[in-house]
């Protein structure tokens, strides 16, 4: 294609093609409380699910392959001659299923256990660990059918020959799907009067046959060939984790340069086509495994697109000591010019060390990226369940404060040992559904996708939940971690140290959702109590914050949570290191169920109210130095095994200028300095956040970070709105 000074023409049209189909999604489905994912409406009546099961839904290996090709085959076809990349997706077929588990394999001896520790189990949830893009580009489709070919021949049981057939007839599928394209882009090019719009289809044709069975050679052929890997496998289960973008595609872009075959000006148009057709995990920075900083002129190309696109996106920039330090500088000058929630930023220096905590080389743990909402992969080589297991450490805390009411004795640490025997059985609770879920997911919803660019499935012949997988390093996350310390805090200054209220009064105010006699009273005193996160609260800083003093005991709550729950998860690991569980503090957007679950607790928080933001500070917790405090006791609080803490950081507009970039960067290093592991930032306007409040329609293009992704706030419910809205205007 000849090469222009800019193409924001065709991007301007794409931008406002994507604000029609995400209204046309919303008209038609109603809302969608996750990622946009750059999803279309499909035509009705096109496809539906075919069950191999009585009860409507299917299951195994025959089944997902079955639907899987059955829909390629007769997916619609999507070609804009706007747009540098064929494909769009339209259907989740996960969520297509009357049913996620199969019946056949129950697990009704842990339901009960589920039902009272309010435990999201993860048992039959799908994707959540990384491919290795590298692979594919580097193999393209014909090779990967090669690769098949290859491990087919020494493979030789039934079993292995019928997985080889299986995932051979996917990939057939595919290029079946991106040749119905070719033909749509060619036939199209004869219609097309616009010459710069023709000469744009016919080489999107001849980019998607040079890929359809050979490896990708360019910049652009690199786009689209990841574009067919990710449409495919969201079609199949809406995995989204991306990798190492500016790695991935800097071979390709420097060979395109040296031969004078693209400006930059081209590649920003590549690059932005890539990053509207799906907002995926995207990385940028960080060290490569020898510790060298993969950073180079692409990575800020990537974040030129990024800027020309100015949307729903989820890109993460990796902070280490080597980082260039343009590229830290232009993310956050990103973050306050376009404030819609990206870059994202991780920390290197933590997730390293923490990885290497398991036992593993420091070299391995490089390579571990942040590849979704919260979570960290090795891209191909281990199979995680992250952001897909929570347990409800308020209702856990519910769970023991209910039981201390037959206590004659209650003080605060009976109710903590209480407390930490039921955190133990939640946790356990939750490994067991874990290993339920390895023992029978693939008779319920194997790799299908995954397995072809992940290391072992294929050499093995097996899927990469059942032993498939160079590595299982399994999470459990913790959710309400300040509910639960603030609690803790409160009765023991209210109760036991002040004598402002005895236990059967707090008892009162909590059945009756403070809704009793002097109730509004107690609530405030009690929201005044000791807080985890107040400015200051360190040991260290307790004279020059003098307030601080009172609240080491909140601080040293929620630490003592924090080693709790991590003994608990590392305690399930098994006994020959094969399943290795590792701990994390994240909510994802499930504080509004979990806060249905739980009652009034002693902090003051009204019953069924959403519970703390992963390992946020309540909100209201810091009425000075708030982003500081935020930022320290964030840090402090990470369970320090290689998943995540993040610190969902609410930026005032006014603290977010220009002038303040120097600031923001400087706080972001310091929470990665000492120990912090991811920052998901919004800056919001109150006044702006309220209007898009009450009418979502009249903001269509308003995008927010809901927790560790971003989405059009049209797109998402009222709780989820909400959700938003409570934490800019509490923070």
């Amino acid at each position: 294609m000849e090469a222009h000074a800019n193409y924001d023409g065709e991007l301007a049209r794409l931008k406002a093609k994507k604000l029609r189909q995400t209204k046309e999604k919303i008209e038609k489905e109603g809302i969608l409380d996750e990622d946009d994912y750059g999803r279309i409406v499909p035509r009705e009546g096109v496809w539906r699910i075919i069950p191999n099961h009585a009860d409507g839904s299917f299951y195994g290996f025959d089944a997902w392959t079955g639907n899987f090709c059955s829909l390629m085959d007769v997916h619609q076809v999507y070609v804009d001659p706007d747009d540098a990349l064929a494909g769009r997706w339209c259907y989740f077929m996960s969520k297509m299923r009357p049913n996620k588990w199969n019946p056949d394999y129950p697990y009704d001896y842990l339901r009960e256990r589920i039902e009272r520790y309010d435990i999201i189990h993860g048992i039959g949830d799908d994707a959540h660990f990384a491919p290795d893009y590298e692979m594919g580009l580097r193999l393209g489709w014909g090779g990967l059918l090669d690769k098949i070919a290859r491990y087919r021949a020494v493979n030789g049981t039934a079993e292995q020959q019928h997985f080889y057939d299986l995932h051979e007839r996917a990939i057939r599928s595919i290029q079946g799907w991106i040749r119905r394209h070719i033909d749509e882009a060619r036939r199209l090019a004869t219609e097309e009067r616009d010459e710069r719009r023709r000469q744009n289809l016919l080489e999107m044709a001849r980019t998607n046959e040079n890929i359809v069975e050979g490896a990708p050679q360019t910049l652009r052929e690199a786009c689209q060939w990841i574009v067919w890997f990710h449409l495919a496998s969201r079609t199949y289960n809406r995995d989204g984790a991306g990798g190492q973008i500016d790695a991935l595609l800097r071979p390709f872009y420097e060979r395109d340069i040296a031969a004078g075959r693209i400006t930059d000006a081209e590649a920003v148009y590549y690059l932005a086509c890539l990053l509207i057709n799906d907002p995926v995990y995207w990385q940028l920075g960080g060290p490569d495994a020898d510790g060298k900083d993969q950073t180079s002129a692409i990575s800020f190309l990537i974040l030129d697109a990024a800027c020309k696109v100015d949307s729903s996106l989820n890109i993460t920039i990796r902070v280490h000591d080597g980082l260039d330090p343009k590229l830290l500088r232009y993310g956050v000058e990103c973050l306050v010019k376009y404030r819609n929630g990206w870059p994202r930023f991780s920390g290197d220096k933590a997730l390293v060390a923490g990885f290497m905590r398991n036992g593993f080389d420091e070299r391995l743990a490089r390579r571990r990226i942040a590849v979704g909402c919260n979570w960290m992969s090795l891209p191909g080589l281990e199979y995680t369940m992250n952001d897909l297991v929570k347990v409800n450490l308020a209702k856990v805390f519910e769970v023991a404060y209910d039981e201390s009411k037959a206590d004659a004795g209650r003080t605060t640490e009976r109710l903590w040992r209480s407390f930490a025997s039921h955190l133990r059985e939640a946790v356990r609770t939750a490994a067991e559904g874990i290993r339920h879920h390895l023992k029978y997911q693939k008779f319920n919803e194997p790799e299908l996708l995954l397995n072809l660019l992940s290391h072992g499935p294929i050499e093995k012949g097996r899927d990469v939940s059942d032993g498939g997988a160079e590595y299982y390093n399994l999470a459990i996350d913790g959710a309400g971690l300040a509910v639960v310390a603030d609690s803790f805090a409160a009765l023991e200054q209210r109760i036991e140290r002040e004598g402002r209220l005895t236990w059967q009064e707090m008892d009162r105010l909590l059945d009756s959702d403070f809704q009793c006699e002097e109730g509004t009273k107690y609530r405030t005193l009690l929201g005044r109590s000791q807080r985890y996160g107040l400015a200051g609260c360190t040991p260290r800083r307790t004279r020059s914050h003098p307030r601080a003093a009172s609240h080491l005991h909140a601080r040293s709550r929620a630490l003592a949570v924090r080693d709790e729950f991590t003994a608990a998860v590392r305690g399930e690991t098994s006994a020959d290191g094969r399943y290795k569980f590792i701990p994390g503090f994240f909510s994802w957007a499930n504080t509004v169920g979990f806060g249905l679950h739980v009652g009034a607790t002693p902090n003051g928080r009204r019953a069924g109210t959403p519970i703390s933001h992963g390992a946020n500070p309540c909100a209201g917790f810091a009425v000075d130095d708030a982003s500081l405090s935020l930022a320290t006791a964030v840090a402090e609080i990470q369970p320090g095994y290689g998943n995540t803490a993040p610190m969902q950081w609410e930026l005032d507009p006014s603290l977010a200028g220009p002038e303040c970039i120097a600031l923001i960067e400087g706080i972001i290093k310091a929470h990665f300095e000492m120990g912090g592991t991811l920052i998901n930032a919004n800056i919001m306007d109150r006044e702006t956040i309220l209007a898009a409040h009450a009418d979502p329609s009249k903001y269509p293009d308003l995008v927010v970070r809901v927790t560790g992704f971003t989405a059009y706030f049209a797109m998402l419910s009222p709780e989820f709105r909400q959700l938003v809205v409570d934490r800019v205007l509490e923070n």
